[in-house]
């Protein structure tokens, strides 16, 4: 299916019912590979960059490949104002449970980082069998605990905006902003923490973050290995690297790590 005729899927039902666009990509027969899935970031689409790149690859290799845009993003439906992790997570399970079979890699970006661990948090203890499909995650400047570390790093007049207006406008780095901060998606966020309870993720997670980041910061990623248990975390520093990690050989490096799961 090409990249301007998405499909579409129904996730909630009643006033949190929303329609959300995803791309499903068939291997056409190399049967045992399994596939790929992107869980973009905050505010970011499915036809980004590295989502792209990541499409096509899966294509030469006969790899299936998934990418679905969040509600209020892209070619979704929604509010971008109404998002929360609630309704993220719930749109990231119900894609990856009906559009994909047999196993699959995780590939997450900053949120979509957050994102990935979460199901596979929900999946490992809602659905075993479904969480058995997940090889491993490959995660790029996870911004894990996501809500808690925007909190942390907002002025104090951001933090009066959206105690006493419900929301703050943070201004963008690249040109797509400002983005909405709302006091729904902070409150929402504390009840999604991955740091306040061991995780053992059961299957390799290889991280990406550039040293550069200016948002999510590397030590955030050290705290993240020091968290997970189990000896699966493998990182993967870029020295020049930033936060989106989108140049030629930011994603060769991608590639190459998500091609080593794919093929183990």
């Amino acid at each position: 299916m090409g990249e301007s005729q998405p499909q579409f899927l129904d996730v909630g039902v009643g006033t949190e019912s929303r329609s959300i666009a995803c791309l499903v990509q068939r291997a056409g027969g190399a049967k045992g590979k399994g596939g790929v899935v992107w869980l973009g970031g905050f505010k970011s689409e499915m036809t980004a960059t590295k989502a792209t790149a990541l499409a096509a690859w899966a294509a030469e290799r006969q790899v299936d490949c998934l990418r679905f845009d969040y509600s209020g993003h892209g070619q979704s439906g929604g509010r971008f104002e109404d998002g929360t992790l609630t309704r993220w997570l719930e749109e990231a399970r119900a894609a990856f449970t009906r559009l994909t079979e047999g196993p699959q890699v995780l590939v997450g970006s900053s949120m979509g980082g957050h994102i990935s661990l979460l199901l596979l948090r929900a999946l490992m203890a809602e659905a075993p069998a479904e969480a058995q499909r997940i090889k491993g995650l490959v995660l790029i400047a996870p911004a894990w605990d996501m809500t808690e570390l925007m909190w942390a790093n907002l002025p104090a007049s951001a933090r009066r905006d959206i105690e006493e207006k419900g929301v703050y406008l943070r201004p963008s780095r690249y040109g797509d902003g400002p983005y909405p901060i709302t006091r729904r998606l902070i409150e929402d966020g504390r009840r999604h923490l991955i740091g306040t309870a061991p995780f053992d993720p059961g299957r390799p997670v290889h991280i990406l973050h550039g040293l550069q980041d200016p948002d999510v910061p590397w030590e955030h990623t050290l705290d993240l290995v020091a968290h997970l248990s189990g000896d699966w975390t493998r990182v993967a520093a870029v020295p020049d690297g930033e936060h989106r990690l989108s140049r030629p050989e930011d994603i060769a490096l991608l590639l190459e790590i998500v091609g080593g799961l794919i093929e183990a």
